[in-house]
């Protein structure tokens, strides 16, 4: 094994094991071995999000993930998609409120391939960052910004109901894609110092999964990532420790051109990586989790005045989780109505709790959830590195749907008592203004964009 790393014993649910190392520099390396297909993910995370940003200057994290696409040493322009798409891979990143990921899944003879290409860009973008791509990659986002936010139907819905639950001067007060003016204010200084600071070997963890060998595997992470030096002047985020509950029923009316009158609601929830979590995440999905939810079930199917009921939760480890509920209303229906309703299940079901069957058919879609990511060697990747970066060890990927099925309903019942109350929830409430037909059309989009943004 090359100096400087050093090894983790195997652990492994299921018959998946990883094995982790690390490099002199600081880098994290997590493997996993599965010789099924003759593909393999390569998976970086870098420990930056939105919540590491500062008034001011919100949207830097996420539009440094689009700089990471724009070109950096050995690689001009557009050269990461050709290469990796021209290899028969595919790639992408994304951006959340506590990490930057980036990810290629390659034919297994181009593992080689994505891994220069990951450590070429850590290692000298600034080379190629200048003027013109910074310029570039900000008008990229803030379109992006206007297509998925500003001129959709509920786009903002999300963004609102942040700002609310997290107040001024939090870190997670702002969403990833950071405001108009914010991003106009970044300057190419302030993008270099952001790189300099968030992306070094020392705050990343890179994880490899699928058909490879280990042995070559790390020889060839030693050589191209090996050189690279360590940064130590990050900053830590900005504590994000809040009272469990609000205290109060924040509230806001938004009169829009929307299709539909809408309840949209974000309760503080426990913090990822505890059994509080994984309890509240059973409770929403009994709740609001498909078509055979207690919501479903009461606002579409029963009383008939809700075309779409939800209630999803946003997993958070730095600060409380966020629990979505979303309702569209049918008809000329009233949205107090509506709030009756969601208010009477939610009390019942603080005081009875789920159901044995709901317990099971909520564990069970957790669990077919949760296995369905760890099947693909993309979706294991991701979690070894989310595992690694938010709580210190990529193990704890293995073994999560075993903490979920160890939850009693007991917990599921005393988590929602304590958190789905009135006094604990920003409301959004939609109003229809001139023009909503107009904007039926996108209305399905768009709550398709607010639901996969609220799970990221």
């Amino acid at each position: 094994m090359p100096m400087g790393h050093t090894a983790t014993q195997q652990a492994g649910s299921g018959g998946l094991k990883a094995t982790e190392h690390r490099l002199a520099n600081g880098l994290r390396v997590v493997l996993s071995e599965d010789h099924l297909t003759p593909v393999a993910a390569v998976c970086l995370w870098y420990d930056v999000g939105s919540r590491h940003e500062v008034k001011g200057r919100t949207g830097l994290a996420h539009l440094f993930e689009h700089l990471m696409f724009q070109g950096s040493a050995q690689v001009t322009g557009n050269g990461h998609f050709e290469l990796v798409q021209g290899a028969g891979g595919s790639l992408n990143g994304t951006t959340s409120f506590e990490r930057t990921n980036y990810f290629e899944t390659m034919p297994a003879h181009q593992v080689e391939l994505a891994l220069w290409l990951e450590a070429d860009r850590m290692g000298s973008l600034l080379t190629a960052l200048d003027e013109e791509s910074l310029e570039n990659q900000r008008d990229v986002v803030k379109n992006e910004r206007r297509q998925r936010y500003d001129n959709v139907p509920y786009g903002t819905a999300f963004e609102k109901l942040v700002s609310m639950a997290y107040p001024e001067g939090h870190p997670y007060h702002h969403t990833p894609i950071g405001s108009m003016a914010d991003l106009d204010a970044a300057s190419l200084e302030d993008a270099r110092e952001f790189f300099r600071t968030y992306y070094a070997p020392n705050n990343a963890v890179l994880s490899i999964v699928g058909d490879i060998d280990p042995e070559q595997t790390l020889a060839w992470i030693e050589k191209y990532f090996g050189s690279i030096p360590s940064h130590d002047g990050k900053r830590p985020p900005r504590d994000g420790t809040l009272p469990e509950v609000i205290g109060d029923q924040l509230r806001e009316v938004v009169e829009e051109e929307v299709p539909a009158r809408a309840l949209m609601a974000a309760y503080r929830l426990p913090h990822d990586g505890t059994r509080e979590a994984d309890a509240a995440d059973l409770a929403l999905t009994v709740l609001g989790g498909g078509e055979s939810s207690r919501l479903h079930n009461r606002l579409v199917r029963r009383d008939r005045t809700a075309v779409a009921a939800g209630f999803g939760l946003l997993r958070l480890s730095g600060a409380p989780s966020l629990g979505w509920l979303d309702v569209k209303t049918s008809g000329g229906v009233e949205v107090p109505a509506i709030e009756t309703a969601v208010d009477e299940e939610l009390a019942r079901f603080a005081e009875e709790g789920p159901t044995p069957q709901e317990m099971e058919r909520a564990q069970a879609q957790i669990e077919r959830e949760w296995l369905d990511r760890l099947a693909t060697v993309g979706g294991r990747a991701d979690e070894l590195c989310r595992y690694a970066v938010l709580f210190g060890d990529p193990q704890l990927a293995l073994t999560a749907v075993e903490r979920v099925l160890d939850i009693t309903a007991e917990e599921v019942r005393a988590v929602a008592a304590a958190r789905l109350r009135p006094d604990n929830r920003a409301v959004l409430v939609y109003e229809p203004v001139q023009g909503a037909e107009d904007a039926a059309d996108t209305a399905e989009a768009a709550e398709t964009d607010a639901e996969g943004e609220a799970a990221q």
